[in-house]
């Protein structure tokens, strides 16, 4: 297995700007980040992008209708992470804590009235990928094509938002249909995983909710200000693998401004440059091999 691995990335929801622009904007935060946070120049490394707006966007963004674009940051020096002494658990404001509590009840009951307006208001790509069987078929077809086409190397897979859906779909149907090929470290972004009934539908597909036995490690980073992670950790709903592994839950400060100043803490260029996802890359590139069992 190639000593140095491939980050590969899958976008989230909504649509995006043209392919080429897409993949080099993720390609230049996760750059970005290396140079900031580690003083490693980030301009050459082995990445793959799927991209899937396409399947459910007749034109992709362009210019001005594209309101939140990767710019490189202003300041200079590292990327902030938590300060010292605060919360590291995901959502356990008052917000997430409500959530959970709803969230214990729609399971319960077999309903999710809450969940529904969730994903058909905020997440409505999400809710047509869970109610259109084709459109989910090609998704996960273009991402196990790229997983497919770099078996046996090593592989971080960065899923954001909807993509950590896709992504944990795809590995589990993968399972089943090509148990040979094998993901070192998933990381999702922002995920909406836990949701009840994005575990509901986990269920009916694929049984329990549990990290993918073809993953070696799993990740799990979000801001405690994304609301998309409101369910909290992800720990607390997919039980480990067959082989044991489990996932483990980071929160970290997404940074991403938007151009009037806003901040979006579930942007993707935000994650991509976070010290923590900064670290993780450099063991996958040809800088330096970093210990895979590190923690």
């Amino acid at each position: 297995m190639d000593a140095a691995g491939i980050v590969v990335g899958i976008h989230g929801l909504e649509n995006k700007p043209p392919r080429d622009e897409k993949w080099r904007w993720w390609r230049a935060a996760v750059a970005e980040g290396l140079l900031r946070n580690c003083g490693q120049d980030g301009g050459e490394f082995p990445f793959e992008f799927v991209y899937w707006a396409d399947l459910r966007y007749d034109y992709p963004l362009l210019g001005d209708a594209n309101d939140e674009p990767y710019r490189p940051d202003e300041e200079s020096g590292p990327f902030p992470r938590l300060e010292p002494g605060s919360d590291a658990s995901l959502n356990d404001d008052i917000v997430g804590k409500v959530y959970r509590g709803l969230a214990a009840l729609q399971t319960a009951t077999g309903a999710t009235p809450i969940d529904d307006a969730i994903l058909e208001h905020r997440f409505d790509d999400l809710w047509h990928y869970h109610s259109e069987t084709p459109f989910a078929r090609q998704v996960r077809r273009r991402l196990i094509d790229v997983l497919e086409q770099h078996a046996g190397r090593r592989t971080l897979l960065v899923a954001h938002s909807m993509g950590s859906i896709i992504a944990y779909d795809a590995l589990r149907m993968l399972e089943r249909e090509a148990p040979s090929v094998r993901v070192e470290h998933l990381v999702t972004l922002g995920s909406p995983l836990g949701l009840a009934e994005v575990r509901a539908k986990i269920g009916e597909e694929n049984g329990e909710a549990r990290v993918p036995n073809n993953v070696d490690r799993w990740t799990n980073m979000a801001d405690n200000r994304d609301l998309a992670a409101v369910a909290g950790e992800l720990s607390d709903t997919f039980v480990p693998s067959d082989r044991g592994v489990g996932v483990t839950d980071m929160a970290v400060v997404n940074a991403y401004l938007r151009p009037n100043g806003s901040a979006n803490p579930h942007k993707s260029y935000g994650y991509l440059r976070t010290p923590e996802l900064s670290e993780l890359v450099l063991g996958f590139t040809s800088y330096e091999r970093a210990d895979s069992e590190q923690g």
